[in-house]
């Protein structure tokens, strides 16, 4: 088995080339940085469904929060913003969601027994009432203020690396709030509540315009390396040369940190830790029979696979160097995610890596593919009579989604268990 895997990841080595050889060298490293981005989500949903079996439906507001995480932590400092009345009105707005949160706090700390536990129910409801109005009275006039004065907060000026982190780490907490109170439910609600929950994640980045922009976008997010520019004024004259090394830094740095987070993901999976997830996802009752704290350990995987997806949102958009809230979509951020997991092959690291870069790659070049076999196609049948194919761009386009549920049901006809199936070892050796 372990030559098979060696082969698969040979063979995309191979595609990889072919990729160079056919369109460019500082286009293949286009796809690749974005695979490789797309490969460490795809490490995130492996850790919440390979080990745990965790339904997700909602990777893609993780991968929101990340890229809007990262633009506010590296895009410039708006002075326009520092010199208003916007900071301090943001910080009474902070301070009311402060007091809102302590007095919810306050109510569910309330006795759960004797006469109060009757009122319980209706003075939490109360409170989250009295904790909105104080809130929305405070957010809404700041607000207001920030768009009128200074379009929005802007960012904090930090290296991008910082804000991968940070968007990773918010991306966890959301995760922890989330994990509270869906991990309870049953693994259809779960999955249920997680797009709903991405929905409205996707909703309040779109809408607030004084934090985000909203759908006008934020342009340009920095790179954690040199531009192509940065390396021209350094004193490269070629300009394919100077994107070639931009490129090729950005994706060195991508590739180190997939490397290393793959690394201690495969360590803790083949100890201790990961012989204990593995029992809680494979019978959980029989795992708490014998002390195992199932919901903990379920809520510390979901934030640890959160994160993973939050860094990765992070890197996709500083790549790209836009946030546009208008751009994320299930399919594209969503769905090709579980395709990479089905695909490469749950619970097994190198499968996510596996399915990761190869899906990337196939849904990426998948329309330009088409556009020459249509073309083909098209000369031949206009050349006997039949006529040309019209819109020959936008059919190859939705080619894409063709090529991805085919790609799946391949998959799940002659690898229904991934390219890289799990392996568990049955004892020690």
């Amino acid at each position: 088995m372990i030559r098979r895997d060696a082969i698969l990841f040979a063979g995309l080595g191979v595609l990889v080339l072919a990729l160079a050889n056919w369109f460019s060298v500082p286009y293949t490293l286009q796809i690749l940085v974005n695979a490789f981005a797309y490969a460490l989500i795809a490490l995130g949903l492996n850790v919440q469904w390979g080990y745990a079996g965790l339904f997700n439906f909602g990777v893609m507001g993780f991968l929101m929060v990340g890229g809007a995480s990262v633009t506010f932590v590296s895009y410039p400092l708006n002075d326009a913003f520092w010199s208003s009345d916007g900071p301090f009105m943001l910080f009474k707005a902070l301070l009311a969601a402060i007091a809102g949160g302590a007095l919810i706090w306050g109510v569910t700390r309330m006795p759960k027994k004797g006469n109060l536990a009757k009122l319980r129910g209706f003075l939490l409801v109360i409170a989250w009432a009295v904790a909105y109005v104080v809130y929305r009275s405070q957010i809404d006039p700041a607000a207001r203020l920030i768009e009128a004065e200074a379009d929005f907060v802007g960012g904090l000026g930090l290296p991008a690396i910082f804000g991968w982190v940070f968007g990773g780490i918010m991306a966890g907490i959301i995760a922890y709030i989330i994990g509270k109170i869906c991990l309870g439910l049953r693994t259809d609600y779960l999955a249920i509540a997680t797009i709903g929950v991405s929905e409205i994640i996707r909703a309040l980045i779109k809408n607030m315009d004084w934090l985000t922009r909203g759908t006008l976008t934020v342009s340009p997010v920095p790179w954690p390396t040199p531009l192509p520019a940065d390396i021209s004024a350094s004193g490269v004259a070629s300009p394919d040369m100077a994107i070639l090394l931009a490129r090729s830094g950005f994706l060195a740095v991508v590739m180190l940190l997939v490397g290393i987070i793959f690394f201690f993901l495969q360590r803790a999976y083949e100890g201790p830790w990961g012989r204990m997830m593995r029992a809680i996802r494979d019978n959980h009752i029989a795992a708490g029979s014998i002390g195992k704290n199932v919901t903990k350990r379920e809520l510390e995987i979901f934030v640890l696979g959160a994160v993973l997806m939050g860094v990765g949102g992070a890197i996709l958009t500083s790549y790209v160097q836009l946030l546009d809230p208008s751009g994320y979509q299930p399919i594209n951020h969503t769905f090709i995610v579980w395709v990479m997991i089905i695909v490469g092959g749950a619970g097994n690291n190198y499968g996510a890596l596996f399915g990761g870069i190869f899906i990337y790659i196939g849904w990426t070049i998948s329309e330009p593919a088409s556009v020459i076999l249509f073309s083909f196609i098209s000369d031949m049948s206009d050349g006997v009579g039949i006529g040309a194919i019209p819109d020959i761009e936008s059919r190859a386009l939705q080619m894409r989604v063709f090529v991805l549920g085919m790609v799946i049901t391949l998959a799940l006809r002659y690898a229904p268990q991934g390219m890289i199936p799990e392996r568990v070892r049955t004892q020690e050796g």
